[in-house]
């Protein structure tokens, strides 16, 4: 029996519908691109012309998508008396709600190399993963919050000085997070909060952090449990590794559920080879994906 050339359209459609994977909140591509913008800045250290350009950039990107910015500003004077001119940049969206997820990540980079694996001591690191990664996640979330306002308060923090000094010194490092938790936003304290640093490397293997597991276990368990459910299980590994001093400790220590998202396994850390070269789009995609999907989960009744 031959089949009706309209019932024929028509089953051919209903399989290619079936085919066609959910559409994607997240853009990989463009966060990649948000990467590669913010190395055309050159190394953004506080006091340097490309951390002056990378503040303005921020601040801009942040107001044509945010509901609000809140800026804040200080000067940083460290243990050896040099002055640092900071900036910490805080996009909201629907800032009335009482119920609020804070994403959070650093947006300048370290003054000088000192990995173990690094080869040249005296140069600067061009922080494309370590740093530019969790920057590129965060507004690639804000351009999706904003074809799509979330129904909880999404507040989006762009934290400076993370990088600044020695991580043996805890005054001189963190700068920016330690600041925000003395000085948080107007409203109730974020239900969580969520570190995105160093998140955008091609070997991408990102293992539950110690400092994490024990200070927000159920937040841990949300993320590693989300990512499962679009197939990451393979890059967000439910098992613990490193325990790390990043920025989700200070915000740990005012009583935010907070915990870091991280691959710590990357040779170019801390050294000059974080270049652009070592990122991917399918990285900070899945990453992004996870980001996204955690938000709107959030925002179910």
């Amino acid at each position: 029996m031959r089949f009706p050339r309209r019932a024929a359209l028509a089953l051919v459609l209903l399989a290619a519908c079936k085919e066609a994977p959910p559409p994607r909140e997240f853009d990989g591509a463009a966060a990649l691109g948000y990467v590669e913008q913010q190395m055309a800045f050159g190394p953004r250290i506080p006091g340097t012309p490309g951390h002056e350009r990378m503040k303005g950039w921020l601040d801009s990107l942040a107001r044509a998508r945010a509901d609000t910015v809140i800026v804040q500003d200080w000067e940083h004077v460290t243990a050896k008396g040099v002055k640092l001119q900071l900036r910490n940049v805080i996009a909201r969206f629907n800032p009335g709600a009482s119920e609020r997820v804070l994403y959070l990540a650093h947006w300048d980079t370290r003054p000088r190399t000192d990995s173990p694996l690094s080869t040249d001591s005296s140069g600067v690191v061009p922080g494309a993963n370590d740093g530019a990664s969790g920057v590129a996640v965060l507004m690639g979330v804000a351009d999706a919050l904003r074809r799509q306002r979330p129904t909880i308060g999404v507040d989006l923090l762009f934290t400076d000085g993370e990088d600044w000094g020695s991580f043996e010194d805890s005054t001189e490092t963190l700068i920016g997070a330690r600041y925000y938790a003395q000085h948080q936003v107007p409203g109730n304290t974020p239900l969580y909060a969520i570190l995105f640093d160093m998140v955008g490397d091609k070997d991408l293997q990102i293992y539950s952090e110690g400092n994490s597991v024990l200070g927000a276990p159920e937040v841990v368990s949300r993320v590693w449990e989300t990512a499962k459910s679009l197939g990451y299980a393979g890059t967000f590994i439910d098992s613990p590794k490193h325990t790390l001093t990043d920025d989700h400790v200070p915000l740990q220590r005012v009583g935010i559920r907070a915990i870091d998202v991280v691959d710590f396994d990357y040779p170019a850390w801390h050294t000059k080879d974080d270049t652009l070269d070592k990122v991917s789009s399918q990285s900070l995609q899945m990453v992004g994906d996870v980001a996204m999907a955690v938000l709107r989960k959030a925002g179910e009744k």
